[in-house]
């Protein structure tokens, strides 16, 4: 039986733990009386703590997140009842600021703020070696990237064939944005790059075709962007290859747009974070981005390469009104990204935003994962009315099942076409989740015809065409709905398609 135990709950089955895995990695000796164990946050605390009972270790390390906060407290709080003798040692951003009023913290025997790459395996080195440990706080000491182990051969074969496999080139980001904790970084600490490319070409030759990387400035170095792309573009001689990158949405020079322009359909994600393009709002959160060059190169992403854009914005930012976040949102919405990740502003533990609570009258959930109730400018029921609009919006525009009648919904003004969408299906159904996607389909053309007033016949084969994309089979309920309508009464004029898309 394994003395250690490396554990983490993750949102989904699909998301293989990076951090846990560099863990282990740099356990050295002790890697032998290791195992990793993985759980998802649908699964009952007690379930989990009959399965990390059954190890019979001494050791179990939790990595605490934004996602996991509350499931984990449960399984510690479980496992500190039942055997109470477990050494429970805890990391990751969730515990690493704000820490003394948590009860993981106040349950657990240790806690690692900070990076613990190299601190965890010595902790548990000192527990195992009944060595004294001084301090419930264990302080890591800096190290450099070059002193640690990589982890990406402790992806197994079934990681490889069914989850996500993450990567990282860099660590750390040199911008301020209040909002994130990457804005308490001194600067980026690049990985060694022939190291790096050498474990990428070893999870290549493992069958490796899908890479996520988590660097939050991908974009930043740009020769080092150029060769990490390049290595990937040879790659794709032999087989398809599909890459993620986050990049920073004002710095796009022609040597990298270049090499982007080379790659193949379905081979290319970028992830750009907007939030917003308010100056005003921009200079609250200490967010430096030039709103024409991001303009343009999205636009120029969009026209001229292969590459999918995730576009973000956020929901509640400090002096952003719903008029300002339609004004960011309609603009992006002009730019046509593949999709806008619409999310809702969180207090993460220890972000500078924290500083504008009082000011702006932030008020954010004391429940995970923290979302902004309402500020001074956005009272709680229209920030309701909001996050209801961001999960239509995903369920929908962002599904991309309804790539030919998307456009005709949201016409030329799209933030309030959608949230006038957005309250008549909560309205209408009661329901922000688990609409069946025929029923979808019906709803939409019941609102594009008797709340939009657009003309039956075009909207339904707009629809009828994403209905077939999506494989549905049969007569589809709109279509039956609007041959009904088109009997009883003919004689609706397409003006009212003209007037909605004014």
């Amino acid at each position: 039986m394994p003395h250690i135990i490396l554990c983490t709950l993750n949102a989904r089955y699909i998301h293989a733990s990076l951090g846990l895995r560099y863990l282990y990695a740099n356990m050295g000796e002790l890697q032998d009386q290791s195992r990793l164990l993985e759980f998802t946050i649908n699964q009952r605390p007690i379930d989990i703590v009959e399965k990390l009972l059954d190890e019979q270790p001494e050791i179990i390390g939790f990595g605490i997140y934004i996602w996991n906060t509350q499931q984990t407290t449960e399984v510690i709080q479980l496992l500190k009842t039942v055997a109470p003798d477990i050494k429970i040692i805890i990391g990751g951003p969730e515990v690493t600021y704000e820490y003394e009023s948590q009860t993981a913290f106040q349950m657990a025997d240790y806690c690692i703020p900070g990076t613990g790459d190299l601190a965890f395996a010595d902790t548990c080195r000192k527990i195992l070696n009944k060595q004294p440990l001084l301090n419930k706080l264990i302080q890591p000491q800096p190290f450099s990237l070059h002193d640690i182990q990589l982890p990406y051969e402790y992806y197994t074969d079934e990681d490889i064939a069914n989850r996500i496999i993450y990567v990282e080139a860099s660590r750390g980001c040199p911008f301020k944005c209040e909002f994130c904790l990457s804005s308490l970084d001194k600067t980026v600490y690049p990985f060694d790059l022939d190291i790096f490319l050498g474990e990428m070409q070893k999870l290549f030759d493992r069958g490796v075709r899908s890479f996520k990387f988590i660097d939050r400035t991908f974009n930043l170095k740009i020769d080092s962007s150029i060769r990490i792309m390049e290595f990937f573009l040879q790659k794709m001689q032999q087989d398809k290859v599909y890459l993620h990158f986050e990049l920073i949405p004002d710095h796009l020079p022609e040597k990298l747009r270049e090499i982007i322009q080379r790659f193949p359909p379905h081979s290319l994600q970028f992830e750009i974070g907007i939030q917003t393009f308010n100056p005003d709002v921009q200079n609250n959160i200490s967010r430096k981005q030039n709103n024409d060059k991001t303009k343009a190169n999205l636009q120029w992403i969009r026209q001229h390469s292969h590459a999918h854009i995730h576009a973000d914005l956020i929901i509640g930012l400090p002096g952003e009104d719903i008029t300002s976040f339609a004004h960011s949102f309609d603009s992006l919405c002009q730019l046509d990204p593949h999709e806008i990740q619409v999310g809702i502003l969180k207090r993460l533990k220890g972000t500078p935003i924290i500083r504008h609570s009082k000011d702006y009258g932030m008020h954010y959930s004391p429940l995970a994962p923290f979302n902004i109730l309402s500020n001074e400018l956005i009272d709680f029921k229209t920030m309701q009315r909001l996050n209801r609009f961001a999960r239509y919006w995903d369920m929908i525009a962002n599904s991309g099942r309804f790539k030919h009648s998307k456009n005709l919904l949201l016409g030329k003004q799209p933030f309030e076409n959608f949230l006038t969408l957005s309250d008549w299906l909560l309205k209408t159904t009661g329901q922000t989740h688990k609409i069946a996607l025929p029923r979808l389909f019906q709803l939409l053309y019941q609102a594009m015809t008797d709340v939009f007033k657009l003309e039956p016949q075009i909207v339904e084969r707009q629809l009828l065409k994403d209905y077939q994309a999506a494989g549905l089979k049969g007569q589809p309920d709109f279509k039956r709905t609007g041959e009904v309508q088109e009997k009883s009464g003919r004689g609706r004029s397409e003006s009212r398609q003209q007037r909605h898309m004014q």
